[in-house]
């Protein structure tokens, strides 16, 4: 099963071996255009470098310039939201930007302007609103003047929070490096000097960019046997609220169905209830050492503020001494991940029901400004009915409606999308490629792009055109194509109409949207579970543990405790919820094609997160 980029080793993403096609625009550099000799002689030169700060150190990397001054960062930040600055040009020209995650060069047109500007484009910008590709200030940076991977390098290096980051640039000749470094340097140094002089020390700069940009692909230990016993004494009501204070005492612990790094899985019954719930009890430490808390964070606002159908939904989440607890509603239908593997292919109705219930759940997502960035078959699993269930928001971004783009590298390396590989801005479009991807595999058996080396799968994802066997249909094939564009403004659904884009395609004219999200369509396939308890989907290795927990220090008894700094606002309980149609499902939108129907009902929350990629 594919791995989470989160858990991949530096190593598996070593500098690219494939020479990368530089644009061919008449406004590129002319050394963009050399013989395939001349560009297999660079790329064995810059092979195998990889800046400090991509392998966690902090080291210089090279010698020249730079000073000891505090650094700030070098903010990263959203061209698509940010007003471009009308301040005096400084230096602008054609320079060489080596990719922060694939080490390849690409030429980019760049402006550096008097207020520390540095944005890139592709090609040289005609007018004032040209979009670029690369938007960065120099403000309080240091900068370096190297000789490898290639001759006439430099880089721009500063702070984004407590995390160094560089920028990688190449020039021709000795004599616009010299002119580069020295037009950055004066700029950042005059910046610095009104900074201090309107504000004190320097370091009162060093505030988080508004957008995102870590890079976290360190490798993941082992979990260690968590076969113990946890005393846990007592519940209590909150006085204020009025809201009992749901602790590890209130369930009886009945199989352990997935397990990993940062804790494990349990099917639990609530004893006041008697209801089943999936419990995902995770590790404060392990997560802060991690470096984690933000995902997991985000991963409980996502499961507390969303109702919906097909994604799973929270009931409670709480917090010990040393443990933090989602308490989810359960499915035990398996992950398509495994019927898939059991079955080779799916009919094509079959992945059309499945398809239109994911886009049902992210057209969802996106119309609460979530873009959910992980879409993969291990996420999507099936209740005991047939249904889908989106699990796992680790990896969400919030506040992303449309036009506004984060750049986070994350997700799993062969359902990223060209625009994550390439360093741009992206936006909701990923999932939409995502789709297509998960669609692909349905339908063809295979992925689209697949190679075990991670430098030859992105270079496919990249610069490959996907191919499709001769039995697909038409409808299948036109559909798969336009999700599965590398331009993600020219993606299907990539624009302001997002899912009701999709939803109009000729593959899912048989398909009553309204019906669909009330459940109102039989699924073309029902798991084979007898009972609630029935474990048939899980791993063995998983349900035949022991459940029991003890503390992993002498804390003492893990009842539920305030909230803690690095998780405040944890605690959740759900008292009722309920959902309409969403806005996103228009008359428009609902076939006139008969359907099959079950009897009508609300919508049930039959969450279980029993395989999270957090937990592998």
């Amino acid at each position: 099963a594919p791995t989470a980029i989160s858990s991949i080793p530096p190593a598996a993403l070593k500098s690219m071996s494939t020479a990368m096609t530089m644009p061919s625009s008449n406004n590129s550099h002319p050394s963009a255009h050399q013989s395939g000799a001349a560009q297999q002689q660079q790329q064995q030169q810059h092979q195998g470098s990889t800046p400090a700060a991509m392998t966690g150190s902090t080291g210089s990397g090279g010698s020249g310039g730079g000073g000891g001054g505090p650094m700030t960062p070098i903010s990263v930040q959203n061209a698509n939201s940010v007003t471009i600055s009308n301040s005096t040009i400084v230096k602008e020209g054609w320079l060489y930007k080596r990719g922060e995650h694939i080490k390849n060069w690409r030429s980019r047109y760049f402006i550096l302007r008097a207020d520390g500007t540095l944005v890139g484009y592709k090609t040289r910008p005609d007018t004032a609103v040209t979009e670029p590709s690369n938007n960065f200030t120099v403000r309080g940076c240091q900068i370096m003047s190297i000789d490898r991977p290639r001759p006439f390098t430099f880089i721009i290096r500063g702070l984004q929070w407590t995390t160094v980051i560089e920028r990688m640039f190449h020039v021709d000749d000795e004599e616009e490096r010299k002119a580069w470094v020295d037009a950055i340097r004066r700029v950042a140094n005059r910046l610095n000097e009104e900074e201090v002089y309107q504000t004190g020390p320097a370091s009162s700069l060093l505030q988080p960019d508004e957008e995102e940009e870590d890079c976290e692909m360190g490798s993941i230990a082992e979990d260690e046997l968590l076969s113990e016993k946890i005393p846990v004494y007592g519940t209590s009501t909150d006085k204020i609220s009025g809201k009992m204070k749901v602790t590890l005492e209130n369930f009886e612990f009945l199989k352990v169905l997935g397990k990993g790094t940062f804790g494990k899985v349990i099917l639990c019954r609530e004893k006041s209830t008697a209801k089943l719930y999936a419990i995902k009890i995770l590790k404060k430490d392990v997560i802060i050492q991690k470096d984690e808390v933000a995902h997991t964070m985000a991963e409980n606002r996502v499961l507390k503020t969303t109702n919906h159908p097909f994604l799973i939904s929270l009931k409670y989440s709480f917090q010990t001494v040393d443990r933090l607890c989602f308490v989810m509603q359960y499915v035990n239908g398996g992950e398509l991940f495994f019927h898939l593997s059991r079955e080779r292919i799916f009919p094509e109705d079959r992945t059309r029901f499945y398809a239109a219930e994911i886009i049902s759940a992210l057209g969802y997502l996106h119309s609460h400004g979530i873009i959910y960035r992980d879409l993969k078959l291990e996420n999507l699993l099936l209740d005991k009915d047939g249904h889908i269930k989106i699990a796992d928001f680790g990896l969400c971004k919030e506040d992303i409606t449309y036009g506004r783009t984060t750049k986070t590298f994350c997700g799993t390396p062969e359902y990223l999308a060209p625009e994550v590989l390439e360093d741009n801005d992206y936006g909701h479009a990923v999932d939409w490629w995502g789709t297509g991807v998960v669609m692909y595999e349905m339908i063809c058996g295979r992925l689209p792009f697949y190679n075990r080396d991670h430098d030859i799968l992105f270079t496919l994802i990249l610069m490959e055109e996907v191919k499709f066997p001769r039995q697909i249909s038409a409808n299948a094939r036109s559909l798969l194509s336009g999700l599965l564009v590398k331009n993600p403004k020219q993606r299907l659904g990539g624009g302001q109409e997002d899912a009701k884009e999709i939803m109009a395609h000729p593959f899912f004219a048989s398909i009553n949207w309204t019906d669909l999200v009330h459940k109102r369509i039989t699924p073309p396939f029902k798991p084979q579970v007898t009972s609630d308890t029935d474990t048939r989907y899980f791993d063995k290795e998983f349900t035949g543990e022991s459940v029991e927990l003890t503390p992993s220090d002498s804390n003492g008894p893990l009842g539920a405790i305030q909230e803690e700094p690095h998780f405040s606002e944890f605690s959740y309980q759900d008292m009722a919820s309920t959902m309409n149609t969403p806005s996103y499902i228009s008359s428009n939108h609902s076939s006139n094609h008969s359907s099959n129907h079950s009897s009508a009902h609300h919508f049930p929350h039959n969450p279980s997160n029993h395989h999270d990629p957090s937990m592998q």
